[in-house]
């Protein structure tokens, strides 16, 4: 039997889109609507340090949309949590882009505030590749 979404997982599925949706169109307007803008929030780019704090966040996505790789994003084995007005999200993100490309494995972890879910904390990790 298919499992039909509660209001709160579409919810989070839409603010999980949307994060994908600035990404891909390196919107930083976009991106900045879908993050909570704290100290608390985190976010760990594969390969990089982990970054704390909207400042550093917001930084490290103007720096990767003024970079020279475009990426498409293929979403798959996406699942959605909810616990009160905590969320997370695990999924993979099969990456497209013109000299990169891959699989990483993410955990996104939103929190609801005044009825809208935000992005509190981004983990994405290469998986490798099968030999």
């Amino acid at each position: 039997m298919a499992q039909t979404d509660t209001l709160d997982e579409a919810a989070v599925r839409s603010a999980h889109r949307a994060f994908y949706d600035a990404f891909e169109a390196r919107d930083l307007d976009a991106m900045s609507e879908v993050w909570e803008h704290s100290d608390r929030v985190v976010c760990t780019h594969p390969g990089w340090r982990t970054l704390r704090g909207w400042g550093a966040v917001s930084g490290s996505w103007f720096a990767l949309f003024g970079g020279p790789n475009p990426l498409q994003f293929i979403l798959t084995d996406e699942v959605v949590a909810v616990d009160g007005d905590i969320a997370w999200v695990t999924v993979d993100e099969n990456l497209i882009g013109q000299e990169i490309g891959g699989t990483v494995a993410a955990l996104n972890v939103f929190h609801r505030h005044e009825g809208r879910w935000r992005l509190v904390a981004h983990h994405g990790s290469p998986i490798a590749q099968q030999q």
